[in-house]
């Protein structure tokens, strides 16, 4: 036995422990709203931020010790004050920012929330459907991605189709297929006015979330949000089909991009949106984001796909290959990938 590797080893899981302690007391912050309460406040003591936030002085007390250690907060002995730095708060504190990590932590309590369910599927190789996760996950998943669609979908993603600015801007009918919370809805309906919008997700309650977005958002007469079937409710004529961080997901990819192909326009165009990945996984080892989308479709993706029939399970590590071959076996003749960034592979397919 190599002793250095052993010790090496030995560190590196007791990092990872330690951060998942740690990652516990962050969605503990972002719960109560600790963070967003010292989020430009200066330097706090216990007492003063109890007093802001009604919460126990004591337990709080010891949360920023825990954040302080960390090297989360910053802390002054002399005083006794622990301040949130603006650059942390970013991370923390605030939705709107592309370096916001906070729905990343509450989807992980969720996940943890789910552990002896997924346990149990391990054990009998039965599926684990979305719907049955803690509400957490929903609203967790739909914080991690809104600031990287805000920042990707309407200046990346939708240029880099051939064609498909231009037409949105002229008024196109768009469906977006496993829609959630409807953030990629919403941010395209803002966009292109001219254009009307169609969001479907089997998940009623995400629906639900998704229409009282649009209301706020002042889109809601040219977005429109209803619970239905990827592989069935898909009518058309579209011109523009999309399919975020969703296509792998399912139990039946094949079905439901056939369905989108026969529902698309003549001159239509398919948008599949999908993790960054390689398709040797040789080739990402070692990668950070492919060591969170693994966990994530550890817990969530392959989970949900085997839920269901033929629960062919893509994960979300597919590559751009195997999605290749799903798009062909649903007959769309001309795939590409248009765009691919350290975060996501974007897909445009025609019939």
């Amino acid at each position: 036995m190599d002793l250095t590797k052993l010790e090496a080893f030995h560190t590196q899981i007791a990092q990872e422990a330690l951060g998942a302690s740690l990652s516990l007391s962050n969605y503990l912050g972002d719960l109560l709203g600790i963070f967003r309460a010292m989020t430009g406040a200066g330097p706090l003591t216990g007492a003063e931020l109890a007093e802001r936030t009604g919460l126990s002085e004591r337990y709080l007390r010891e949360w920023l010790s825990t954040q302080a250690v960390a090297g989360h907060l910053d802390y002054d002995p002399a005083t006794g004050g622990f301040e949130l730095p603006a650059e942390h708060a970013a991370v923390l504190a605030d939705d709107e920012a592309i370096t916001s990590r906070s729905g990343q932590i509450e989807a992980t309590a969720a996940a943890w929330l789910a552990v002896d369910g997924i346990a149990r599927a391990f054990r009998t190789g039965e599926g684990f459907g979305w719907h049955r996760h803690d509400a957490r996950l929903f609203t967790g998943v739909a914080r991690f991605f809104g600031p990287l669609y805000r920042m990707s979908l309407v200046d990346q993603w939708l240029p880099a189709l051939d064609g498909v600015v231009d037409r949105l801007r002229a008024g196109a009918h768009v469906l977006d297929v496993g829609c959630g919370h409807g953030i990629s809805t919403i941010l395209m309906a803002e966009a292109f006015p001219a254009s009307r919008f169609e969001g479907i997700d089997y998940h009623e309650a995400s629906i639900e979330a998704a229409r009282q977005a649009a209301i706020k958002a002042g889109v809601d007469s040219r977005a429109h949000f209803h619970v239905g079937d990827a592989t069935e409710d898909a009518t058309g004529p579209w011109d523009l089909i999309c399919f975020f961080d969703a296509l792998h997901d399912m139990s039946d990819p094949v079905t439901a991009a056939r369905r989108a192909r026969e529902s698309l326009a003549e001159d239509g165009t398919l948008l599949l949106v999908e993790p960054a990945a390689a398709d040797r996984l040789e080739d990402r080892i070692g990668n950070p984001v492919s060591m969170s989308y693994y966990a994530a479709s550890t817990f969530m993706c392959v989970p949900h796909s085997l839920s269901g029939e033929p629960g062919l399970a893509l994960g979300a590590q597919a590559g751009a290959d195997r999605l290749g071959q799903v798009l062909a076996q649903a007959g769309f003749g001309r795939v590409r990938v248009a765009l691919a960034t350290e975060y996501n592979l974007v897909i445009e397919a025609r019939p």
